[in-house]
């Protein structure tokens, strides 16, 4: 450590927050890198209809709150130089500029009560212009969609907003807000709201029009490591916050990504696989992953991004089905050695990436009278694998670098089996992150470097464990089962001939899949 950061270090400490959907967590860095104490806060959410995702935004910021001073009371730290917030991302909501109260719960990511105006869009020809300036592909999972259905809810004339009464924000200028009385948002999480031209890092007028959003409800977008304003609640009052990170940008930073060709894998409800881009590739179509700011640390980074929205789900959806937890699902599915032919393709909601498909129906296939639960239980684990592998394999050629080994991270990432079955049918090395709560220790480092406490040379010789897993599957026995499921997700995503006219595959590519020439 540099004499500088000695001066500032002492006692001193970094509280890094991660507020995801199901909980928020928190914990304790100090100058060396070690966790001094943690906290967990348990969340729930709503689903007041059939598609619809939707949390409390008070709920919330409490859990933020309450997060940082428990972990502070667990680490017996009294010295906080900063405060590091890692947040799930397309997440949004609208709240009353003048008093601070929202105007409606936060619309999950998940949630995809804006289908049929994405279908809209995308029949105008709006999504050529959408992907070339934001990088993603319309679809209800962003968060320009939910903020326009917010807005027509509350505001359908934008009197409103247009008058400087509401606010809008994703959930990182939400804790902002609460925390400071900023109304801002960190850059790469306005990337993923599908209002930013990712060339300026601003707000983008045609998407701003396309998405009827006045910009006078928006936050200002600023650097990842932008200080904000003192707290202003809290037991860290007095604080700044000193880095924003979205969660699945924080876990590639605390894998020690800084340069491209290294590929990251992070398991939880979802799924995200993301890497950094080279300059060249910065502007070049993506086919089936989508463009985001990975962070902005003084100058923009770049990467790619696959975004797979049902991989943990899928387990969690089975078990209840069986009327058991995710642990005895594990169990039964290692009673075998094989699904037995079946194949689940979890489009409980269609199928982001590769397919983009809103279209595509979950699907149960290839079962037969000697099917047990175990082959079910089995079939729902290998299609987490099977659709990390199916991103990692258009990752390959759209990067045109090959990818021998992935970085896993994710609470899901803990199983040891799941990381085999995930090498064998990948036939790639695995590299498990055996620390715990790795997207709330990105923005931590960030936060730290941003601070004094640590500098980036101090943050990069941080130890980072890992467990090496390697295939022991032979390469045809893998073949064989990704040929097995490309033909389920043809089948998942088929139109009827009713809705098509001709009743075809949705897209060429997964024609060529069925065939066996393409996962």
């Amino acid at each position: 450590m540099s004499s500088q950061n000695r001066a500032v270090a002492g006692s001193s400490v970094i509280v890094a927050v991660d507020q995801g959907t199901s909980a928020t967590k928190a914990l304790i860095m100090n100058a060396a890198g070690d966790i001094l104490g943690r906290a967990h806060v348990s969340l729930t959410q709503q689903h007041p209809q059939p598609g619809w995702v939707e949390q409390d935004p008070l709920a919330i910021r409490d859990s933020v709150i309450s997060a940082i001073g428990h972990s502070l009371k667990a680490s017996d730290s009294k010295s906080v130089l900063g405060i590091g917030l890692s947040t799930q991302r397309e997440s949004i909501m609208i709240w009353d500029r003048a008093t601070g109260q929202p105007l409606g719960p936060i619309l999950g990511w998940q949630d995809r009560r804006t289908a049929r105006r994405a279908k809209d869009l995308l029949s105008q020809g709006a999504g050529p212009l959408v992907e070339r300036v934001s990088g993603l592909p319309i679809d209800p999972m962003f968060s320009a969609l939910k903020l326009q259905w917010l807005l027509d809810s509350v505001d359908p004339d934008r009197r409103l907003s247009l008058g400087g009464k509401i606010a809008a924000g994703t959930v990182d200028s939400w804790l902002v807000f609460c925390l400071t009385g900023q109304h801002r948002i960190e850059a790469g999480n306005a990337s993923r709201t599908q209002l930013m031209n990712l060339e300026t890092v601003d707000w983008d007028a045609d998407l701003l029009d396309l998405f009827r959003v006045p910009t006078l409800v928006l936050p200002e977008i600023v650097a990842s490591n932008e200080p904000s304003g003192p707290l202003t609640v809290s037991e860290a009052a007095g604080a700044p916050v000193c880095a924003v990170l979205g969660d699945s940008h924080s876990a590639l930073y605390a894998h020690g990504v800084r340069e491209p060709g290294t590929v990251k894998a992070t398991y939880g409800t979802g799924s995200s696989i993301m890497g950094l881009l080279t300059v060249a590739a910065q502007s070049a179509p993506l086919d089936g992953l989508v463009r985001t700011l990975a962070w902005h640390d003084g100058a923009p980074r770049y990467a790619f991004e696959g975004n797979i929205l049902a991989t943990g789900a899928t387990a969690m959806w089975l078990a209840q089905v069986f009327e058991a937890d995710v642990a005895h699902l594990d169990s039964l599915a290692r009673t075998v050695e094989s699904s037995g032919g079946v194949n689940i393709v979890p489009a409980f909601a269609g199928l982001g990436a590769p397919w983009w498909d809103e279209r595509a129906e979950a699907s149960i296939s290839g079962f037969n009278l000697g099917t047990s639960g175990a082959h079910l239980a089995r079939a729902a684990f290998e299609s987490i694998a099977l659709q990390i592998e199916d991103v990692l394999a258009v990752a390959e050629k759209s990067i045109s670098t090959p990818i021998r080994s992935v970085l896993a991270d994710g609470g899901p990432s803990s199983n040891s089996w799941l990381m085999q079955l995930q090498s064998d049918l990948s036939q790639r090395t695995v590299l498990r992150s055996n620390v715990p709560d790795l997207s709330a220790l990105g923005v931590a480092h960030m936060a730290a470097i941003q601070s004094g406490l640590c500098s980036a040379d101090d943050i990069e010789v941080v130890p980072r464990s890992r467990t090496e897993v390697r295939p022991q599957m032979t390469a045809a026995e893998a073949s064989a089962r990704k040929l097995s499921w490309s033909r389920a997700v043809a089948r998942a995503r088929w139109t009827p001939p009713a809705e098509t006219g001709f009743g075809d595959l949705h897209h060429a590519s997964l024609a060529s899949a069925a065939k066996g020439t393409g996962t």
